[in-house]
């Protein structure tokens, strides 16, 4: 009789298990805990390399990486771009995913200069796409929406402002920022690659909402 009873536990936990492992393989991140909702990306209008203007409804639909960098950067830059090109080659001719790359000089990285350093990163720039516009809603769109520095310092006079950051933010297909990673660590680039993947497999988050890493 125990042994029956044994047999039947068994089988069953082996049935749970196995039940598990095919939901894993059916449903795209069935059995992963899903990232965060950090922010609502706020609506946006900047202009690319090209001189079209882009907006939020040019991402709608869309997974897509937001950074901050200036072309005549000495220092971090370089290598932020280095790393993000490794994000891009990773999903290059994936329709449903984008980098917006912004600069945080304006006055000096206008079209034509953003146009140059374009073609020398040698990337799709429908995929790629590189954005200036007015300073102070380029410092807006960082602080308030991809929370890749912190909102008050938009309380300083914009003209005495220079924003330098090496972080990159995530966002999914409804316009939710999900996480921040460093844009100089190896490990957290590679960690970026795979939550990339399972956001093009997760459907929209609708309009849930979290408060952003830096209170409000």
């Amino acid at each position: 009789m125990r042994r029956k009873v044994i047999f039947y536990i068994g089988f069953f936990v082996i049935l749970v298990i196995g039940f598990y492992v095919a939901l894993t393989q059916v449903i795209p991140g069935y059995g992963e805990a899903k990232l965060p909702i950090m922010n609502t990306v706020q609506p946006f209008s900047f202009t690319n390399q090209d001189g079209q203007l882009v907006t939020q409804q040019s991402v709608e639909g869309k997974v897509y990486v937001a950074e901050y960098f200036f072309t005549t950067c000495p220092s971090i830059c370089p290598m932020l771009n280095t790393n993000m090109k490794k994000v891009y080659e990773a999903y290059k001719g994936e329709p449903g995913f984008m980098i917006l790359s912004h600069t945080v000089d304006p006055d000096n990285d206008n079209v034509t200069r953003l146009k140059w350093y374009a073609d020398s990163m040698q990337v799709n720039t429908n995929q790629w796409v590189f954005l200036t516009g007015r300073k102070d809603s380029l410092y807006q769109a960082a602080r308030n929406s991809y929370l890749l520095d912190d909102p008050q310092n938009n309380l300083q006079n914009i003209n005495e402002q220079f924003l330098h950051t090496q972080f990159f933010a995530l966002v999914d297909r409804s316009g939710k920022v999900r996480k921040i990673y460093d844009g100089l660590k190896k490990d957290e680039i590679e960690e970026l690659k795979k939550d990339i993947k399972r956001l093009l497999k997760e459907h929209n988050t609708g309009d849930r909402f979290s408060n952003n890493m830096f209170g409000s």
